[in-house]
Order: structure tokens, then sequence, then C-alpha cells
């Protein structure tokens, strides 16, 4: 015991530099949403035929979403007839920030969408990675 009490910085540095080293898996999977860079988002489209949702305004979506997106307003999203069937299918949901996308990632999780995650940075990180973009007529 007198071990312990003598050297207890060393515990506690232990202890803090462990936390530290867990802080990245605690911070992607506790609690949050999900999120994808658009690197992995491409990679989830082509490999694993991941739906795009964009979860803006109509407005937004007219004047420009992510090419193949499915408009499906944040608002809509719980009574919405465009969501796939398969709730096994990975799901990346975009918004023009990322900001309501994140609220989006958290309904559908609870709607039984598992596999949903928000595209970090939204559309604008989107387009910085000059990935293709469309405009409604």
């Amino acid at each position: 015991m007198k071990f312990f009490i003598d050297n207890w910085f060393l515990f506690f540095a232990a202890a803090v530099s462990g936390g530290l080293l867990l802080w990245p898996l605690i911070g992607k999977g506790g609690g949050g949403a999900g999120k994808v860079s658009t690197h992995d988002a491409v990679q989830l489209i082509n490999r694993e035929k991941a739906v795009l949702i964009d979860v803006s305004e109509p407005a937004e979506y007219a004047a420009a979403h992510v090419a193949g997106s499915k408009s499906v307003p944040l608002g809509q999203l719980e009574a919405s007839t465009a969501l796939p069937k398969n709730k096994a299918l990975p799901l990346v949901v975009v918004c023009a920030t990322g900001a309501r996308a994140g609220r989006a990632v958290v309904t559908l999780k609870k709607l039984g969408f598992d596999n949903a995650r928000a595209l970090a940075g939204g559309l604008e990180a989107w387009r910085a990675a000059n990935l293709p973009v469309e405009k409604s007529a």
C-alpha cells in the first residue's frame, strides 16, 4: 500500500494517458452520430451500394445537391417513403454543412437504419473534394 501512496502521480499519469489514447474511440462510437469523410462516402457508394439521403430543405436541394442523392427533408424523415426498404444498406446523409445530417442520423438509427452516417462537412466538403453536384430544374 505504501508503494501506491508514494507513487500516486505515476498511477495518475498512466490513467490520464490511457484516457487520452481511448478518447478517439469513445468520440466516434459513443452515442453521437457517426461521420464519414467524402473519400469514405465514395467508397461506401461504390463498394457497398450506399444510398445518399439529402436532408436539406426543398429549395436548398433544388439549388444544389450531391449527384444521385434522394431528397428527404429533415422534418419529413420519419414519415418518408423515399427511404430504402432494406435497413441494412449503408446510408450517407448529407445537408449543406453537416449539422442537420448529424441529427438525421440519430433519427434514422431510431427507425432501424443502424448503418447511417453523416457526411462530415456536408455539401461544402463534397464540393471541395471536386465531386459531382447537380441542380434541380
